[in-house]
């Protein structure tokens, strides 16, 4: 099994995609990293992760705009095409097991939702990753001030 874990900032807006009944929602991601080349100079290297994440707990699509600031897990996969002029090209997606909001600057000058997270791992799904919960009552993640309504009672722990 091979895992690939990125954290980045989302490039646009997601979407959420029916495709034979099953939820996909699409979004990419933007990990920039800075290090020096051979000259000693500053350089950014950015790589983008478009990922596709199937689960039928879509109340996380609203906060996956352009700018959020996310941690996704999931299954790797290069996919390689050749361009209209004949080159080889190459892009990474992932399969997404796992999305974490983790709040940040948004584009939009909102702030950003913050700890909530989705889940999906062993075929079915599950709410995950860094929530806070005052009550069982409370369905929102705590932070986020988020108006998502999905039940507790499939909770981890």
């Amino acid at each position: 099994m091979i895992k690939l874990q990125v954290i980045g900032n989302l490039g646009k807006d997601c979407v959420l995609n029916n495709v034979n009944g099953k939820n996909v929602i699409n979004f990419s991601v933007a990990h920039t990293e800075k290090f020096r080349d051979a000259t000693g100079n500053m350089k950014d290297r950015t790589i983008w992760v478009e990922c596709a994440y199937w689960t039928d707990r879509t109340g996380i699509a609203p906060y996956l705009k352009r700018g959020t600031s996310v941690y996704v897990e999931g299954n790797p996969e290069v996919r390689t095409y050749q361009t209209n002029d004949g080159r080889q090209g190459a892009s990474l997606t992932m399969r997404v097991v796992s999305v974490q909001l983790l709040g940040g600057n948004r584009s939009d000058g909102a702030e950003g939702g913050g700890g909530g997270g989705y889940s999906q791992q062993g075929g079915g799904n599950n709410y995950g990753g860094g929530n806070n919960y005052n009550s069982p009552a409370n369905t929102a993640p705590a932070g986020g001030g988020s108006d998502i309504t999905e039940p507790l009672d499939d909770l981890p722990f």
